[in-house]
């Protein structure tokens, strides 16, 4: 790590855990101004930035053959907790967006998928979500975007090891 902080100045001299106490503030930050982009993009289509994951996990568990998602299941691929969901999915249902049904497998269970309405916004927010993503990252060159995402993917396997229920990989 020495080698880059000779790149990085205001680093130089800190002791590792005031990098990582650095680095943690600064993602949190980040991701904070990410959502605070992002928020007017999914307001101008009437809806929030976590019904927004939700619907587009619904439309590729659709466009994969998959006839709904229990609850349970799209709280684990949005990675939030099966509470928060059920209130996403209770608004996009109060919408129209997404309807709950039976499960054809076992009756006890619910499940969601997106309604014709539903798809038809996906389509909508796709259409321009791409150009706004590309404009999160338009002040990063393509080395810079690609160390980005680097660096984030190996956080994310270290947090994945860290996560509860993954006790036993670390």
């Amino acid at each position: 790590m020495a080698a880059k902080l000779d790149e990085h100045p205001e680093l130089n001299g800190l002791e590792e855990e005031d990098v990582s106490q650095a680095l943690f503030r600064t993602l949190l930050r980040t991701l904070g101004h990410m959502r605070g982009a992002m928020e007017p993009f999914f307001a101008a289509h009437g809806i929030s930035g976590p019904q927004w994951g939700a619907l587009r996990v619904l439309s590729r568990a659709g466009a994969a053959g998959e006839k709904g998602l229990r609850l349970s299941e799209l709280a684990g691929r949005l990675l939030i907790r099966p509470p928060s969901v059920t209130a996403i999915v209770d608004r996009l249902e109060r919408r129209g967006l997404v309807k709950r049904t039976s499960s054809r497998t076992d009756m006890r269970v619910r499940e969601a998928r997106l309604t014709g309405e539903g798809r038809r916004l996906v389509g909508q927010i796709s259409a321009g979500h791409g150009e706004r993503i590309r404009s999160l990252f338009a002040g990063l060159d393509a080395d810079q975007r690609g160390n980005l995402l680097d660096g984030l993917r190996k956080l994310d396997a270290q947090l994945e090891k860290l996560a509860p229920g993954n006790a036993a990989r670390v």
